[in-house]
């Protein structure tokens, strides 16, 4: 047996994002291996019951139970905390296991909760259906207005919920200012930044208190696996999430951590090459007769470009657009495209397209798509690596017609 424990002194604090995603959170057996070691196990041994009985109380570092941890998750963890700027980083089984973690640690009934009336459809369900039932009430506001966010708040009020850019429609809010207003309430900032992701955007320097992600999406990448990532100061983990999350099991396979640790490597790398491809398309999307409105952060007949501009570094992967035909000339565009894959996934290397009136945000109903924005035309484009002029070729023949 090789014997002897590898070693290499860190120092990430000076690292370059590029570099963290590289090697942020590694660490190596004694065999030292190049690529990220895969822990599948579901518990762990001790040497007597002593240091068993220390672990349990805290008294020493070290893994119990492979619902309470695990070296590939925590590798994960670290690097994904890196990145984000966090203090502490607890990775889940799912985005919407995130969003589920991020609130009902927190929120018991009496409580009051103020969201942005743009969101996606899971996370509109569990503010408006699901909380509710725990005696969790609500109230949905536009979320650029800020007089809207101001009068919502309430003496019972503790979050403040809300996702930008948003989808499907990729409203841009202020996190800044959403952020001081909730604060002076006294309430808690919950974001979810997956449409933006960490390299495009940081919500904890602009003020938000707990961001959380579907590791599904650009994590990711390549359509492989589900994941969720909950960043938050090392107080709410401690107090609030370890203890909520730990006893009701979302947990993260080893296996999933380890394809995403894999896939952060290329993350920046992915994101900013979509996210250059994307704006191309919405500049030839715009010029179409067919197409009502396009949607990006970043083009200049967005609402909010301005704003989008300051907070986010790029203008993102996702390009909304309402064609004026509705539900029957967005599905016949569907139909017609070659290259772009009908999928209500985003966030992948291939490029994927859904109609959130029927798919993502069918459930919601359509007073609430109506609340929301969101029209029988819209289409939702996730722009992925191809060349972006087969992309645009692949639309705009799709679109013929129309």
């Amino acid at each position: 047996m090789i014997k002897g424990k590898y070693t290499k002194k860190q120092n990430p604090s000076g690292w370059g994002d590029q570099t963290k995603l590289v090697r942020g959170g590694l660490t190596r057996s004694e065999h030292g291996e190049t690529s990220e070691a895969i822990y599948l196990t579901s518990g762990y041994v001790y040497d007597d019951p002593e240091t068993a009985e220390r672990r349990f109380n805290g008294e020493e570092e070290g893994y119990v139970y492979g619902r309470y941890g695990n070296p590939t998750v925590t590798m994960l963890e670290e690097r994904f905390r890196l990145l984000e700027g966090a203090e502490s980083c607890y990775a889940v089984a799912s985005g919407m296991a995130a969003c589920w973690g991020a609130l009902g640690c927190q929120l018991k009934a009496g409580d009051h909760v103020v969201a942005s009336k743009a969101l996606f459809g899971s996370c509109y369900q569990i503010i408006t259906s699901i909380l509710p039932r725990f005696g969790v009430t609500h109230t949905l506001v536009d979320g650029t207005d800020a007089a809207a966010w101001k009068a919502a708040m309430r003496p019972e009020t503790k979050v403040v919920f809300f996702e930008t850019p948003s989808n499907p429609l990729l409203e841009v809010l202020d996190i800044a200012m959403i952020s001081d207003i909730a604060h002076k309430a006294g309430a808690v900032v919950v974001m979810d930044n997956v449409f933006a992701t960490p390299i495009l955007q940081k919500p904890m320097a602009l003020g938000a208190d707990v961001v959380f992600y579907s590791n599904t999406k650009h994590t990711d990448g390549q359509g492989r696996v589900f994941g969720g990532m909950i960043l938050s100061s090392a107080k709410f983990k401690e107090e609030l999430l370890k203890p909520f999350l730990r006893h009701t099991g979302p947990t993260l396979s080893p296996f999933n951590a380890w394809v995403l640790l894999k896939g952060m490597e290329t993350m920046k790398l992915r994101v900013e090459a979509q996210s250059k491809s994307a704006a191309a398309v919405a500049e030839a999307l715009a010029s179409s007769n067919v197409i009502e409105r396009v949607y990006y952060p970043h083009h200049d007949t967005h609402a909010q470009v301005k704003l989008a501009r300051q907070q986010m570094k790029m203008g993102g992967t996702m390009v909304g657009f309402d064609l004026k035909g509705g539900k029957t000339e967005a599905f016949n565009v569907l139909r017609k495209l070659k290259i772009i894959d009908i999928s209500n996934n985003l966030g992948d290397a291939k490029s994927l397209i859904t109609h959130p009136a029927t798919t993502t945000h069918k459930n919601i109903g359509p007073d609430a798509r109506k609340l929301m924005g969101i029209k029988d035309g819209n289409l939702r484009l996730s722009v992925g690596l191809e060349d972006v002029e087969d992309l645009i070729a692949d639309l705009k023949e799709a679109l013929k017609g129309s």
